[in-house]
């Protein structure tokens, strides 16, 4: 079993997930064909010939740059994105129909109930599986691009079948050691076993399982998707929105936004989003769990008071973190006379209550309150005036959440600032420029610094690629999906560089020592940093 080849496989089946919505629509609204006729143009030019949100197709162009199909390059000194085809272009023109057969899928796939499916839903969902056996009929001459883009394109749609599959499967159970250590049949697992045969069949042909008369086993290539379920789960939770791409860059922007905030979100389904997120999430987890041993460690009077989890979720990592503190600690030895104080603030009320809940089930007692990553004044004005808890005397700790502030106009953006990101940001379909982005990221982290002076601010970030980076290392990173997840539901990803360069303006540096990268390469997406102010 080759890992590295597995593993390329997952990265590949999340681009696919992304870019088959995404090159339907501009294949269908004629965009891409417009690219290919006129070989060179900007998206200024584009979006004056077709009736756009210019901040969605700029993200939508991005996404297809990233797997080569297109040249993108961004002159940030004069805020021009400039596009052009290429050698990859016109075969996309001419396999991209192929990512329509799989729309309607997908359109269903976030929220497949495998156990209620109707029949009629099985019989699509199986006819697209045997037009994807035989390879769609495809005519596909000797030329070597054109077989390597319908290789790409064939494996994205296998990504577009597999990936929602994977993800259900696994968060209803399938995936138990109970199934993965014997042979089994359908029928152990569905009401209607005849119907989901058909997709273990589907998967079989992926080499998943082995199958003798009606009984299933995981080959080791199975076992290996199956473990690791969870890394498909973002992606796949962001369906909802990427199944309506086409409204959000033609038609209306917030089409996929609640009308008010009490309104459950329509563009995610949250419940996958989390389920996915903590699989993923593990092994950075792991580093900040080294991390708050060696600070709680520490003689006391060098300790933080406590900790605030900026955008706590269900509470989990708040459990984590004093089950850590007091099994593993100094400080866990001296809470009586040391209480430690826990505070757990998010925007999302449903989430507040769920860590509420959890925590008073666990016998875990801290402050759960509401809080907006961009308000810090707000949240240490609560904690003093209502628990006398000064914010500054807390270690301050976010994951993958700095990226998802609301957006707010810069109010003193440096008027001759060139950006040196290559990232494509948008606010409800508007497109964002460069250089405003890093504005916006200084002002927020400004707006912290006086309360992460004295204890710092441990940060797992979110980071994007160049295009062309990505273009050339592709089954090598989850890049692509990112940049399509986040610039369509307003979220701001920034690369490692440019996030350091703008924590550097506002005084904070980076401690190296504990400084860590995913993949430790040019290709890391993912940051670990402990940020401290300068002296």
């Amino acid at each position: 079993m080759d890992k590295r080849k597995l593993r390329s496989t997952i990265f590949q089946h999340l681009d696919g997930i992304v870019t088959a919505p995404v090159a339907a629509a501009l294949l269908e609204r004629g965009v891409l064909a417009k690219i290919a006729e006129s070989r060179n143009t900007t998206l200024t030019e584009l979006s004056a010939l077709f009736t756009v949100n210019e901040g969605y197709l700029n993200v939508a162009i991005r996404v297809l740059a990233s797997q080569g199909f297109l040249n993108y390059s961004v002159d940030n000194a004069t805020d021009t994105i400039y596009i052009s085809a290429n050698e990859n272009t016109q075969h996309l023109l001419s396999f991209g129909h192929l990512y329509q057969r799989v729309l309607t899928v997908l359109a269903q796939a976030s929220d497949f109930d495998f156990q209620n499916m109707k029949p009629e839903a099985f019989s699509k969902l199986v006819a697209v599986f045997e037009e994807f056996k035989n390879n769609f009929d495809l005519q596909i001459s000797s030329d070597q691009t054109e077989v390597k883009i319908a290789e790409q394109i064939l494996k994205h749609i296998e990504g577009c079948l597999a990936g929602p599959i994977i993800v259900q499967l696994g968060m209803s159970g399938m995936f138990h050691k109970y199934f993965m250590e014997t042979s089994f049949q359908a029928a152990e697992f569905h009401k209607e076993p005849e119907n989901f045969e058909k997709i273990l069949d589907f998967l079989k042909d992926l080499g998943w399982f082995t199958k003798t008369n009606s009984n299933f086993k995981f080959t080791e290539t199975g076992l290996y998707f199956a473990r690791r379920a969870a890394s498909y789960g973002v992606t796949v939770s962001y369906l909802p929105m990427l199944s309506g791409v086409e409204e959000l860059v033609f038609g209306k922007a917030d089409g996929l936004r609640p009308e008010s905030e009490n309104e459950d979100e329509i563009h995610v389904n949250r419940k996958m989003n989390v389920w996915g997120s903590g699989g993923a999430h593990s092994t950075y987890f792991k580093v900040v769990t080294d991390f708050i041993i060696s600070i709680f460690n520490q003689p006391i009077h060098l300790q933080p008071k406590g900790i605030l989890d900026m955008g706590c979720g269900n509470g989990a990592f708040i459990q984590h973190i004093f089950e850590t503190i007091e099994r593993h600690t100094l400080r866990g030895k001296m809470l009586e006379d040391h209480p430690l104080f826990l505070v757990g603030a998010d925007y999302n009320q449903a989430a507040l209550n769920v860590t509420r809940a959890n925590l008073i089930n666990n016998d875990i007692w801290a402050k759960v309150i509401w809080g907006d990553i961009g308000n810090p004044d707000l949240l240490a004005k609560d904690l003093r005036e209502n628990y006398e808890i000064d914010l500054g005397d807390l270690l301050n700790i976010r994951t993958f959440l700095d990226h998802n502030r609301i957006w707010n106009e810069p109010k003193d953006p440096v008027p001759d600032r060139v950006s040196t990101s290559t990232g494509a940001f948008a606010f409800r379909g508007k497109r964002i420029a460069n250089r405003l982005v890093e504005e916006n990221l200084k002002e927020h982290l400004s707006l912290w610094l006086p309360y992460i002076r004295k204890n710092g601010l441990l940060v797992i970030e979110l980071h994007t690629l160049a295009p062309e980076l990505t273009s050339h290392h592709l089954g090598e990173t989850a890049a692509t999906a990112y940049d399509a997840t986040h610039g369509f539901s307003d979220q701001y990803i920034l690369e490692v560089d440019v996030f350091h360069k703008i924590c550097d303006e506002v005084g904070l540096q980076v401690n190296q020592e504990l400084f860590k990268k995913y993949p430790d390469s040019e290709l890391a997406t993912v940051s670990i940093n402990f940020l401290q102010a300068k002296n």
